[in-house]
């Protein structure tokens, strides 16, 4: 490979996942918005909801590894090398953090649509 086309692993990740691909863009694509609208909103980050979403995120992690596995039809017994177990590391970090956020935005524009955002429920400071 010669050069970097975004357009080779776009075939690539088409060729390998089929129509899975473009649902976990379309999800990547809401989260990222819905996450900076709730951040926009509540101009904070509530470390309770990002807690509860970051135990959620490990979830997320292990189920981005069955989909590399099911995606790639092997097994981890058929890592060889270190890169192998680099990527690996590196897919479980991707779906940890992805789904992080999607939960994150979800969790904070719920509580957005029914009140409960700390934004609405901070009262002005008296000094």
């Amino acid at each position: 490979m010669q050069g970097f086309d975004i357009a080779v692993f776009v075939s690539v990740f088409l060729e390998m996942m089929g129509g899975i691909l473009w649902v976990l863009l379309a999800l990547a694509v809401m989260g990222i918005a819905g996450f900076v609208m709730v951040l926009l909103r509540e101009r904070t980050l509530v470390s309770r909801r990002l807690l509860r979403c970051q135990a959620m995120g490990l979830l997320g992690g292990v189920g981005a590894l069955v989909l590399m596995a099911w995606v790639t039809m092997s097994g981890f017994t058929d890592a060889g090398g270190p890169v192998d177990w680099l990527l690996i590391g590196i897919i479980f970090g991707t779906g940890l953090m992805g789904t992080t956020i999607l939960t994150y935005a979800a969790w904070g524009l719920i509580d957005v649509m029914t009140g409960r955002s700390p934004a609405s429920a901070r009262a002005p400071h008296v000094a």
